[in-house]
């Protein structure tokens, strides 16, 4: 049995509406840009997602793995939406935008710099039609500077970034994270940065036109590890499971799986003596403050691994929760899905789609205790466009039919 096959299956109702009625126009593609404008979407914006006829957005061709026709990885940012497929390149789809345009009061993009004046989509020109439009560029690098054109991924900002080279054990090559960080976080970063916009819209009545870079957004990320090496001159090294700063805050084996502990201060510290009953460990005066533990790290760290052995990590984690110390489990992706807490807190969800469920993470976000946010699945390529076109812009059955013939939707 499939982890789909024992999820609800949500409704639209009672979704989150705190941005209902803002309307934002999604011309992005793969993972960062549509993260970003789902966000918006779960929080009650109507977003509509403009893609290449035929084709569409760069994920919907990324697999296997697929459900019926459609990606898993589209799927998993794209809720919420609506689907237009208009060919930008095309004057008359062109026009078909700035009519968008005119009554939206956001529009997202992921082209560089060059490729928006090209296509009559940067920001001077859009914002020349809608003053109030606030206009959102994300790119790998940011529209200016020597990089400004160049083509990035999350694996290209990763590196950048330095966070790959701080990810694994010290004795393995650099190691990018599990999941597209740079993406995600770049994602986030727009729609932060796009309701900061309409919130200072409120007092001037003006759009704004918002530069997000990938990876800037990642060095921003890195800054606990910058700070320290800008003030220090100490470069850090990978440290796998470990942490370069807090003495005690790695990963442990115990008699069957391994744990995290963090004994993050020296209340953690005594606390944690305490319930392995071994209260005079803690009590040392070598060890009483975070500093001395990091030069005494080596004859710790084998201590408390010569213990953690001992019991199996159920026990230990029950233990560790009673004692109020930092603790948990390292899970697989199977074991995250059916975590009773998150699932108690509807993190994992089925919404219907055209070939049936489709699974979908929640917002994990609570607004006067809601999270819900399901109105839409994940649409289909092009499945809203004639509505679009017929009810937002007014367009006769003979302008929809023609733009078909000629393939600009």
């Amino acid at each position: 049995m499939k982890p789909l096959d024992t999820l609800e299956t949500r409704r639209a109702e009672g979704s989150l509406n705190l941005l209902q009625g803002v309307r934002v126009l999604d011309l992005t593609t793969s993972i960062a840009g549509p993260y970003g404008t789902q966000l918006l979407a779960d929080m009650g914006a109507e977003v509509l997602k403009i893609e290449k006829p035929g084709s569409g957005d760069d994920t919907r061709a990324w697999g296997p793995p697929f459900l019926g026709r459609q990606s898993l990885w589209f799927a998993s940012v794209n809720r919420n939406k609506e689907s237009l497929t208009l060919d930008v390149r095309h004057p008359e789809g062109l026009g078909i935008v700035e009519k968008l345009v005119a009554d939206s009061d956001v529009i997202v993009l992921n082209m560089v710099q060059g490729l928006q004046a090209k296509l009559g989509l940067d920001s001077e020109r859009l914002r020349s039609i809608n003053e109030r439009l606030i206009h959102v560029s994300l790119t790998g690098f940011g529209l200016t500077g020597p990089r400004a054109n160049s083509p990035c991924y999350d694996l290209i900002a990763e590196g950048y970034s330095s966070v790959m080279d701080l990810t694994g054990e010290p004795d393995s090559g650099p190691q990018k994270v599990g999941t597209p960080a740079a993406d995600l976080l770049a994602g986030q970063d727009v729609a932060l940065a796009t309701l900061a916009a309409i919130i200072e819209r409120q007092r001037t009545g003006r759009g704004k036109s918002i530069d997000i870079s990938m990876v800037e957004s990642m060095v921003r990320f890195m800054s606990p590890r910058i700070v320290p090496y800008m003030a220090t001159g100490e470069r850090m090294s990978r440290s796998g499971g470990r942490d370069s700063v807090i003495a005690i805050y790695q990963v442990f084996d115990t008699a069957d799986e391994p744990i995290t502990l963090g004994l993050g201060n020296d209340a953690i510290w005594k606390r944690f003596w305490q319930a392995v009953e071994r209260p005079e460990f803690g009590d040392r005066e070598q060890f009483a403050t975070n500093t001395a533990r990091r030069e005494r790290r080596a004859e710790i760290v084998a201590e408390v691994a010569a213990i953690l052995c001992t019991r199996n990590r159920a026990e230990w984690l029950s233990l560790f929760a009673s004692a109020r110390i930092p603790a948990g489990p390292i899970n697989r992706v199977d074991q995250v899905v059916t975590d009773e807490v998150l699932q108690e807190k509807s993190m994992f969800y089925a919404v219907e789609g055209e070939d049936g469920p489709i699974p979908q993470v929640g917002l994990g976000i609570r607004f006067d205790g809601s999270s819900a946010v399901h109105r839409t699945a994940p649409p289909g390529l092009g499945s809203d466009t004639e509505k679009v076109l017929r009810e937002r812009l007014k367009l006769s059955e003979g302008d929809v039919a023609r733009l078909i013939a000629e393939k600009i939707i």
